[in-house]
């Protein structure tokens, strides 16, 4: 047997290990990065008869894989507290797969308010009701309503619901009791400003992950039809070292959507989503701009 775990839950795999061979089982612990089921170590569970994947949902379909949830609990009291700011009889719920145990209790909270809660149903990569990724705003897309809560810690999922629905969003943490309402417009900016500086590159790279869950090959085919300076390259593992070594003035990302939003910081040139790369070669307006999401 092969565990794996994303990086907030790898403390756990030691432990786990051990009960599990006081059980009678050969244990694999996977100790390279993780960060979703889109990141399966392949390589651990085919040395092993299956790989017990920690803390997310599947995405697809690869086989001798058992997922496992690892619900985290939180103080809902924040969902009572948001409900005197929305404006509409109907709202809807989304959170990420941590908290998705609690959503029938923030079902019942808004219910009693007077206001109809919406759940949108599950989809190919997220198959809980009112679930929601960093790839996939499909859940919150779907309610169809112009508010929406998003139960959850940080603003990265908020701020991709707003670019992908429009509505209103907030932002309610069940562990630091804290409501926020994300600024969308201020990534926009930095987006812009990004393709701008990216307008005098002579050459661009086309990100292609080479992990089953988030390879997008035709779509690097599209982009590489889009400029002759085009050039794809395949990697496991995207790192400001591997860029930098590369040497490429500009990237455009068909990995993880996560990687040009949340670390780009990270990156001394611009690495584009595939929409900005659309927009930089002017084959889409800015106006249309989409936020990248893996259907």
């Amino acid at each position: 047997m092969a565990l794996q775990a994303p990086e907030g839950l790898k403390r756990l795999l030691p432990r786990l290990a051990h009960d599990l061979r006081h059980l009678g089982y050969e244990v694999i612990i996977s100790g390279d990065p993780c960060y979703g089921a889109c990141d399966l170590d392949l390589r651990a569970r085919d040395q092993a008869d299956v790989l017990v994947h920690i803390g997310h949902t599947p995405v697809d379909d690869t086989k001798q894989v058992i997922y496992e949830l690892w619900p985290v609990e939180g103080d809902l009291t924040v969902i009572s507290d948001v409900i005197p700011r929305l404006n509409g009889r109907r709202v809807g719920l989304v959170t990420t797969i941590q908290h998705i145990h609690l959503l029938p209790q923030v079902v019942e909270l808004v219910r009693s308010a007077g206001i109809e809660p919406v759940i949108a149903e599950p989809s190919s990569r997220t198959p809980c009701p009112g679930q929601v990724l960093g790839c996939s705003f499909d859940a919150a897309r779907k309610t169809g309503t112009d508010e929406i809560i998003f139960l959850g810690t940080g603003l990265f999922h908020p701020i991709g619901i707003q670019l992908a629905t429009r509505a209103r969003v907030f932002a309610c943490d069940p562990i630091t009791g804290r409501i926020e309402e994300p600024d969308a417009d201020r990534l926009l900016r930095v987006r812009f400003g990004l393709i701008e500086k990216a307008r005098d590159a002579e050459s661009f790279g086309i990100i292609v992950s080479s992990k089953t869950g988030q390879c997008r090959s035709e779509l690097a085919d599209h982009l590489c039809t889009l400029s002759d300076k085009a050039y794809r390259i395949m990697l496991g593992e995207v790192s400001p070292d591997q860029l930098l070594n590369l040497g490429f003035p500009c990237y455009v990302n068909t990995a993880c959507p996560r990687l040009a939003y949340d670390d780009q910081v990270r990156f001394s040139v611009p690495v584009l989503t595939p929409c900005e790369f659309e927009i930089l070669c002017g084959v889409r307006e800015f106006e249309t701009y989409e936020v990248d999401e893996i259907p």
